[in-house]
């Protein structure tokens, strides 16, 4: 670190840059320079020059992150060149300065690593609580390292250079063994530091991504000495390392770091060498002391995942799983666990194998488990620790003989076994499956090496499963899902269960295995995980073999067989199935086959170890062991028995019998015991004392010297167990144990030879515990003759039943647990059933599932009609009654303004978003406008009053009513309110607003509708036909109009139903805007009130129809059925229209039954007419009658006011064909009609009075105006046709009324004979005919002469045509055909929505917004968020929600592709309908795919709105207070 000496203004000008940190200006100055060549070598030396002070300056920095960023802004222009990074590498030594420059700045943070040996450790490590490496302020020095090494040239320097080697393994060393972890033992740590992070991110980035940049080099075989150089250096400073911390054989007890650079470097190097440039293995490897010391650490890193996973750790904190899982995840684990698998294989490739197996159950803490005895007392684990641990022990020791990452397979290979274990374990997108397949961590090599690209392997192992959206609300993206044959063939839970990150991933691969299972009828119960072949090892690991064919492996899976078997305690399915792949594996990976067996059951020398004869499982796996001694605490059952007299070894087999005898002499008894720790220490020692030659002759102790801890010695006494087993008659007892039958194994082969040919058979494959049994019998009878022969005895033999055991209390206690478990499980599912059942009653009333077996509308509307009360069941309370004037029942109700039915426009075509200047949309075609035009119109001209009951009004901002079906007593849902009141942790709803959710269905709500206290006998009664003649009933209709003020005696009393009556109608009146209630000349006059009313019903009956698809040629009781609560609607609005009298001289009801006299009297009075009859909406007309009739209805009064509302209806179509044909046809007509008109059914003929209505009308100045619009060409079928389309909005909208009002069934019909099908419905045709002679007029049944009724309100319109000549026609014409409301239609690709939005200005602040954001119902531009367009503290996109579609708005974000959605004052994020190629979406545009719209999407998204069904399906809602 020289002076800086500066000789000319380029190094005093970068020297003051750096000073200041890198001014902006600064550094765009200094780069504009760099084209020129001269300059761009001086200034790289400069920079170079440098270095030193621009680390000083780095971390001195308050703005490291900015800091840091333009310095590599600078350093990536200089050092990406591989021609000027070698030239500087070798005139300024940028290698030496670089590797210095990054040891000094670690060595400002070093502190004293307290691993191992606390008090004398050397060895310091970084600081990972310090800012340097908290905020990761070295990256920009390490990036720079990690681009010159990219390059051939310099990193060739880097790796023939020693002295840089040993200086950068000594940098490497400070992050060997930083952020120790110590088992918190006694309480929970108070503060849970998070320095981890920092700990993982330092060696990823500053050791980890340098070797991947290294290794990178080191691919061909002349490549071999750089290999050397970085072992030996790195071994070098291993040793430092253990000499350091002062390490000898056993690591501390309760510490850990997942920190273990030195090894990774040592063990990535190994790989390369062995996999690439064909070194053999052994002339680089260490002695054997040195693998022994190497293994302790990484092993140590696998017991302590376990212990971990085992809640061992739990008093650490969150932070200790947090760094389990790190080290396994994605982007860490081909740098972390990878690397220490691999050297553990190689440990245990060359080291002994009883060792390094002893060693694990050792680390693991379970030896003491190990033992045939009932009970154990283990010293250093607790007994509820020991049933994961050992299971922890079995699956690393599979792990470590299964996998082959390293050990042979090919990179193709990896990431087809990568990907495979990925999308076993969930379906996942292409963009989650990029991130999770382990990347090389340096970005210069490649993503994924190998010839085969990400995509073809994806295309051969996964289906695209399309994007889809469930009916429950959450949409799915575009997924990959594995083949068939993969779960078949490949699915590997070795592989899963090394890459899952949380442990529930490998319980759902299971769950997928077995569903495919299930579903392909390959296997039908609860599989175990297969056992998949592996790819043949490479030579240089042969003796990883030796770990699977070692005494000590076979003892403890021979002792595991028998304590399953004997049910002991702390063992699980796990345990076994770990048990058996070992076994399988040992069978699959036998070592040269054995001698001839023959001659191998007799030469008995190298029997001198008691337990097995030899260390080939094949052979172990027939050996019968007969006593063993065991230690067991002096209360174990076994301490009872006598040992047997030493004569009880006439049950051996005779060919061993000789040899036993002998060994009694010397071993009191031929008991085996085996102690797993001694044998370790005297493996270690003679390793140790190099002294192998004798080492081997030794025998071994047969006393146990068992490890324990000091002081805590249990009182443990020798018994002797009677075993006389092998593993062979353990597996086949075992298979009787799993399928509970006695001799339930027979073996195959006596039945088929065959088998034993072809040993792999598909039926074996997949299954469960029974069928691994069967499979390991079968490969081991295949192995050997002898084998083959011992299992036949041994199923000779009927075995006798196993043994019941002493059940010790403690036992008695788990099973008594198990057994309440089991029941507790049972009245689970019982309830859980009762609830399903109730659950799926309530979803056919409720949900959107269209179900055509579920014809029950309401439950409430179609009650059955011979109970004399409808019973309503109150979900809070769960009693069941009658609803009542003291205490009513309610429906749940959600109250919701919406202009839905205002955007329905006329015409076919479908708007587009606009995507250019050119395409505008102007809003004055849809209903709404058209609507308003017309009230607009007929107020200037008519008095008001009679203006507001000619029209309906809630096209915008109408009041839409759904229920969830479910009913509860009005009381009842005032204290529920109460307690959500009281209740804080409410989310997503306002409960001040009244807003709630059912209680039983957790639908959003806002009110409850009373239920009025229904009669359903009457109803019964009223059905019934009558034969009175229409005369009396329109006398009837008019006398009951004028009781209008008389109200049956309870509603004018005071009752807790009236008042929830009125209350549930303010609700629906403060739902709209006052804007949309109010059109009055008066403000504030009943008049608005009366039209109010009477339009919710419109609107609702309006919606239904909508959702039912514009007609009801469907029938039946559809979705938007269920949600309908039109009968109780009415008798609210009914109660309220009754409170406003109709002048009697007013009643619109006479003008259409009588011919008045008086026709003069009107003209002469100075006021505004009234509104004529023609000009009157039907429909309307229609509401108002019936809600001023005393409720409840006769069914013979609805008809009898359809039957006079047709004549007027039709009369309107005649005057308005009549407008529209020419002069001409006009007269053609008046004659045609004339000459008819004295037929005997000349009322029911269009021509007659079409005529009429043209001779009456052609008396006022009606004709004259300019002509409109000609029809050319009138024929009768053009008139009949158009008669009908003009009345069926009017039919269509009865019939649902009808349908809601008196029940009955819909019926279904084809469209063209809708007409027809609805007028009988409805009771206009008396008998139905058939249809080729079939016209409307037969329909129409006129209470007086039709030829009167209309001269009378042909009048009408002929006095006002003198008056204002001009607005006659307009008037007359109404457009009844409304096409479905529909959102705009997007275009293809989102990229022309983007490029035109994401520049464009505001209309309101002529800026271009931050957040840009587009309404997809009218088209609007807005800014989100901008405080620019803000009103009265309203943001545009609220107050634009609020003018469209009063109060619910649907914008799409542009800059984020994203659609949210706002409802009154909450809001959601909707998701995404432009989708990338994989079906995902790209919120906020980051990954920058290409999007196309995805149409079922957005059809879902446009079904929702019109169904205004966003705030049951949608569920993360929150407040936007008005700042959208």
């Amino acid at each position: 670190m020289d002076v800086l000496k500066h000789k000319c203004f380029l190094e005093e000008l970068l020297f003051w840059t750096i000073k200041y940190e890198f001014p902006q200006k600064m550094v765009t100055f200094l780069l504009n320079m760099l084209p020129d060549q001269d300059y761009k070598i001086a200034f790289t030396k400069t920079f170079v020059q440098h270095y030193a002070f621009i680390m000083k300056t780095l971390k001195k920095s308050h703005e490291s992150d900015t800091m840091s960023n333009r310095i590599v802004h600078i350093s990536v222009q200089l050092f990406s060149n591989e021609e000027l990074a070698r030239q500087v590498t070798e005139e300024c030594q940028l290698l030496d300065i670089m590797v210095t420059v990054l040891l000094y700045m670690m060595e400002s943070c070093l502190i004293k690593s307290e691993l191992q040996d606390e008090e004398n450790s050397l060895h310091v490590v970084v600081n990972c609580g310090e800012a340097l490496l908290k905020n990761n302020t070295y990256w920009p020095l390490v990036s720079d390292f990690i681009n010159i090494l990219s390059h051939q040239s310099v990193a060739k320097k880097f790796l023939e250079d020693h002295g840089l080697l040993v200086t950068w393994m000594n940098f490497v060393s400070f992050f060997q063994g930083m952020n120790l972890n110590k088992r918190e033992l006694n309480e929970h740590v108070e503060f849970e530091s998070q320095t981890y992070y920092a700990a993982f991110a330092a060696e990823l980035e500053a050791c980890a991504q340098p070797m991947w940049g290294l290794l990178s080099h080191c691919k061909v075989r002349e490549t071999q000495e750089y290999t050397r150089n970085v072992v030996r250096y790195c071994l070098e400073a291993l040793q430092d390392w253990f000499d350091a911390i002062n390490f000898v054989d056993e690591p501390a007890p309760n510490q850990v770091t997942f920190h273990l650079p030195l090894h990774r470097y040592f063990a990535m190097f190994l790989s390369k060498a062995v996999k690439c440039q064909e070194l053999d293995l052994d002339t680089i490897l260490p002695d054997q002391e040195m693998l022994m010391k190497l293994m302790i650490h990484p092993l140590q890193i696998q017991a302590s995942l376990s212990e971990i996973h085992s809640n061992m750790w739990v008093r650490n904190g969150l932070q200790i799983k947090g760094q389990a899982m790190t080290y396994v995840q994605s982007h860490f684990c081909n740098s972390m666990i990878d690397p220490d698998i691999y050297l553990l294989q190689v440990c245990a490739s060359r080291l002994d194998p009883d060792y390094f197996i002893s060693s694990v159950f050792e680390r693991f803490k379970v030896v003491d488990l190990l033992t045939m005895a009932s009970q154990h007392q283990n010293t250093v684990l607790d007994s509820e620790h020991e049933r994961s641990m050992l299971e922890g022990a079995l699956t690393f020791l599979v792990l470590l003989l299964s996998l082959r990452l390293h050990l042979g397979m090919t990179d193709d290979e990896i990431l087809r076994a990568e990907m495979v274990a990925q999308l076993c374990m969930n379906d996942r997108t292409h963009s989650s499956l990029l991130d999770l397949i382990p990347e090389n961590p340096n970005p210069k090599s490649g993503i994924i090496p190998g010839s085969l690209s990400f995509e073809s392997v994806l295309s051969a192992v996964a289906d695209f499963k399309a994007p889809v959206f469930e009916p429950g609300g959450s949409m799915q993206q575009g997924m990959y899902t594995p083949k068939a044959e993969v779960w078949d063939k490949e699915f590997d839970p070795v592989m899963v269960i090394l890459r899952t990150v949380y442990r529930r991933d490998v319980q759902s691969a299971m769950d997928r295995y077995t569903a495919f299972l299930k579903q392909s009828g390959k296997f039908p119960g609860n599989p175990w995980p297969p056992y998949k072949k592996r790819t043949p090892l490479h030579p240089s690991y042969k003796g990883l073999i030796k770990l699977l064919h070692c005494k000590t492996l076979h003892i403890v899976l021979f002792t595991l067989l028998y304590k399953i078997l004997m049910d002991h305690q702390n063992l699980s399915e796990h345990v076994l199935c770990m048990v058996l792949y070992l076994i399988e594996l040992g069978l699959e990976n036998s070592p040269e086959q054995e001698l001839d067996e023959e001659e191998a059951a007799g030469g008995q020398e190298r029997c001198h170890d008691s337990w097995f004869p030899g260390s080939n499982l094949v052979s172990n796996m027939r050996h019968f062991i007969n006593y063993v001694r065991v230690r067991v605490p002096e209360t174990a059952p076994e301490v009872k028995r006598e040992p047997p007299a030493s004569t009880s070894s006439d049950g051996l087999a005779s060919s061993q019998s000789s040899r036993r005898k002998s060994l009694q002499r010397e071993n009191s008894g031929t008991a085996q015991v085996f102690s797993l720790v001694a044998e370790r220490r005297k493996k270690f020692q003679e390793i140790i004392n190099r002294n192998t030659s004798e080492a081997n002759q030794v025998v071994r102790p047969k006393t146990s010297m068992k490890w324990s801890a000091p002081g805590a010695t249990p009182q443990l006494t020798t018994a002797i167990l009677e075993v006389k087993e092998s593993i062979l008659s353990l597996l086949i007892k075992l298979h009787h144990k799993l399928s509970g039958k006695q001799n339930s194994y027979y073996p195959p082969w006596l039945d088929d030879v065959n088998v034993l040919i072809h040993p792999e058979i598909p039926r074996y494959s997949h299954g469960d515990g029974m069928t691994a049994v069967e499979r390991i019998l079968l490969k081991a009878a295949v192995q050997s003759r002898l084998n083959k022969r011992i299992i036949e005895e041994i199923c000779r033999k009927v075995t006798p039943p196993v043994p019941p055991k002493k059940i010790s209390s403690s036992e008695k206690k788990t099973l008594d647990k198990e057994e309440r478990r089991q029941k507790a499980r049972e009245r689970q599912q019982k309830l859980l059933a009762e609830f399903a059942s109730r659950q799926k009653s309530f979803m056919e009333t409720a949900m959107d599932v269209e179900s055509p077996d579920a014809d029950i509308a309401m439950e409430v509307a179609t009650s059955e009609q011979h109970v004399s009360e409808a019973i309503y069941d109150c979900v809070i309370c769960g009693q069941s009654g009658p609803s009542t004037e003291d205490r009513p029942t309610g429906l749940v109700v959600l109250l919701q303004a919406s202009s839905v039915l205002g955007q329905c426009r006329n015409s076919t075509e479908l708007k587009k978003l606009p995507t250019t200047e050119e395409e505008q949309i102007y809003p004055w075609d849809t209903c709404a406008a058209l609507h308003d035009v017309r009230l607009t119109t007929l107020q200037r001209y008519f008095k008001d009053s009679s203006c507001l009951q000619a029209v309906s009004i809630g096209w915008e901002g109408g009041v839409y009513v759904q229920t969830c079906g479910h009913t509860l007593h009005i009381d009842c849902h005032k204290s529920y309110m109460e307690s959500l009141r009281n209740d804080q942790v409410l989310q997503g709803f306002s409960v001040d607003k009244g807003e709630f959710t059912c209680p039983l269905c957790r639908q959003f709500a806002n009110s409850v509708l009373p239920c009025y206290p229904g009669n359903n006998v009457e109803r019964s009664l009223w059905q019934s036909p009558s034969n009175k003649c229409m005369q009396d009933l329109v006398q009837e209709v008019e006398d009951l109009q004028e009781q209008l003020g008389t109200f049956p005696v309870s509603i004018s009393s005071e009752t807790n139903l009236s008042k929830e009556m009125e209350s549930v109608m303010k609700d629906i009146k403060s739902t709209t805007q006052k804007k949309y209630t109010d059109y009055s000349k008066t403000p504030g006059s009943p008049d608005n009130d009366f039209l109010f009313m009477y339009s919710v019903a419109r609107t609702n009956l309006e919606l239904e129809l909508v959702h039912r698809g514009g007609n009801l040629c469907s029938g039946g009781a559809s979705t938007a059925g269920k949600r309908s609560c039109l009968n109780q609607l009415f008798h609210v609005l009914a109660m309220h229209m009754r409170l406003y009298s109709i002048d009697s001289a007013y009643n619109p009801w006479r003008k259409l039954t009588q011919p008045t006299l008086d026709k003069n009297s009107e003209l002469l009075s100075e006021e505004l007419p009234e509104v004529p009859v023609l000009y009157r909406d039907v429909s309307s007309l229609l509401l108002i009658q019936i809600l001023t009739m005393p409720q409840p209805l006769h069914k013979e009064h609805f008809t009898c006011i359809i039957k006079v509302l047709f004549t007027l209806l039709y009369t309107q179509g005649l005057a308005a064909l009549s407008v529209k044909c020419s002069a001409e046809d006009r007269m053609a007509w008046k004659e045609s009609g004339a000459l008819k008109k004295n037929t005997s059914s000349g009322e029911k003929s269009w021509e007659v009075l079409l005529g009429h209505v043209i001779s009456e009308l052609s008396k006022g100045k009606i004709y004259e105006e300019g002509e409109t619009e000609e029809l050319t060409v009138i024929n009768p079928d053009f008139v009949e046709c158009y008669l009908q389309q003009f009345c069926l909005p009017f039919l269509r909208i009865t019939s649902l009324l009808q349908h809601h009002l008196f029940g009955g069934d819909l019926p279904s019909c084809q469209e063209d004979e809708e007409f027809t099908v609805l007028a009988s419905c409805l009771g206009l045709l008396p008998s139905f005919q058939s249809t080729h002679q079939f016209t409307s007029a037969s329909c129409l049944d006129w209470p007086v002469s039709a030829f009167d009724m209309i001269s009378q309100w042909c009048s009408e319109l002929a006095s006002f045509a003198d008056r204002h000549p001009d607005q006659v026609k307009a008037l007359l014409i109404q457009e009844p055909k409304w096409d479905l409301p529909r959102l705009l239609q997007l275009p293809e690709n989102y990229n022309t929505i983007f490029q035109y939005y994401h520049r464009k200005t505001c209309t309101v602040c002529t800026k271009v917004p931050k957040d840009p954001a587009v309404c997809l119902v009218c088209g609007t531009f807005v800014c989100l968020k901008g405080l620019c367009c803000k009103q009265q503290s309203y943001c545009e996109c609220v107050l634009h929600s609020q003018n469209c579609g009063a109060g619910t708005g649907i914008f799409l974000l542009i800059n984020a592709s994203v659609i949210i959605i706002i409802r009154g004052h909450r809001f959601c994020l909707w998701g995404s309908v432009y989708l990338d190629a994989h079906g995902e979406e790209d919120r906020d545009l980051r990954r920058g795919k290409p999007l196309y719209i995805c149409k079922e999407r957005y059809n879902v998204l446009e079904q929702q709105w019109v169904s205004h069904t966003f705030d049951h399906i949608n569920k993360r809602w929150g407040p936007h207070y008005n700042g959208l």
